[in-house]
């Protein structure tokens, strides 16, 4: 009768451990490789002109069931950006732009999350960009939740939009012939 007891009581204790560790927000690493923020500006009304910031490091937290437990903290590398054109991508590393020297990364973090459909979330938070940091909202869909067929690592997703002005971070050169209007694409996996 005592060892039934004992055994009940270890199944029962193994049971909610099990439950709370699922229970629990994971956490995951920026994949580096696999990570990045497209912008486009209006270039004078000519043309869209598009680039890339390959270089993003940083932590999610996410919680499937209980998305406003969630939150990211992401740097991006300010230096790493490329156009397809040396000649442009030095003028907007330049203090004309970026001054990269002066404000070599740009910083996200997240201070509100909510589920607002399924697989979409609202990434509301901080994004400090040029010595400035101002309020932005993500618009994010979770895109696949799975084991990654290279890493073998457990991975998660997303896609993420958003537009900023990019006077609001000090960065004003050209306005309004280049737009001050920068719209964003994020492309990210995470892996645990």
């Amino acid at each position: 009768m005592h060892k039934r007891n004992l055994l009940s009581a270890a199944i029962f204790a193994a049971f909610f451990a099990s439950q709370s560790a699922f229970a629990e927000p994971v956490k995951y690493q920026l994949e580096s490789s696999h990570a990045f923020v497209v912008w486009t500006a209006s270039h004078f009304g000519y043309s869209d002109q598009m680039g890339k910031f390959p270089d993003i490091t940083g932590e999610l937290i996410f919680d499937e069931k209980k998305m406003s437990e969630s939150s990211v903290d992401a740097t991006i590398k300010i230096d790493s950006l490329v156009t397809g054109s040396e000649k442009f991508d030095n003028h907007l590393k330049s203090a004309d732009f970026f001054d990269v020297k002066k404000f070599p990364t740009a910083r996200f973090v997240s201070k509100k999350i909510t589920a607002v459909g399924k697989n979409k979330a609202k990434i509301e938070g901080d994004l400090t960009l040029h010595g400035v940091t101002k309020p932005v909202i993500l618009d994010v869909k979770i895109n696949k939740k799975g084991i990654g067929l290279v890493t073998q690592k457990e991975t998660i997703g997303f896609s993420a939009t958003a537009k900023i002005k990019r006077s609001e971070f000090g960065i004003d050169y050209a306005i309004p012939g280049v737009s001050d209007e920068v719209k964003l694409v994020i492309e990210v996996e995470a892996n645990k």
